[in-house]
């Protein structure tokens, strides 16, 4: 069993993703934070970036909220980067 054949089909019997994109590198972002490779945290940060400034969401409360999960993100690897400052 292949790791495709849970996924949803579409008309044509192609897999259908059910994650966006910026969703799966956020996840890979997380990844790397938890085993401490906070260099490929930041670079997966920056393509997050440009993603948001490339492609307008549908609503202002989409752009928001994945502006909120961003700045999320930056406060990890800043907090993980910088320890001893701690969470004050």
């Amino acid at each position: 069993m292949s790791e495709t054949d849970d996924l949803p089909r579409d008309s044509t019997g192609a897999p259908r993703y059910s994650r966006r994109l910026s969703d799966k590198i956020l996840i890979a972002f997380h990844q790397a934070c938890d085993q401490a490779d906070f260099d490929i945290a930041e670079q997966l940060l920056h393509i997050l970036e440009q993603m948001l400034q490339r492609r307008p969401t549908t609503t202002d409360t989409n752009r928001r909220k994945s502006m909120e999960t961003l700045v999320a993100a930056h406060e990890r690897l800043w907090y993980l980067r910088h320890p001893a400052e701690g969470h004050a």
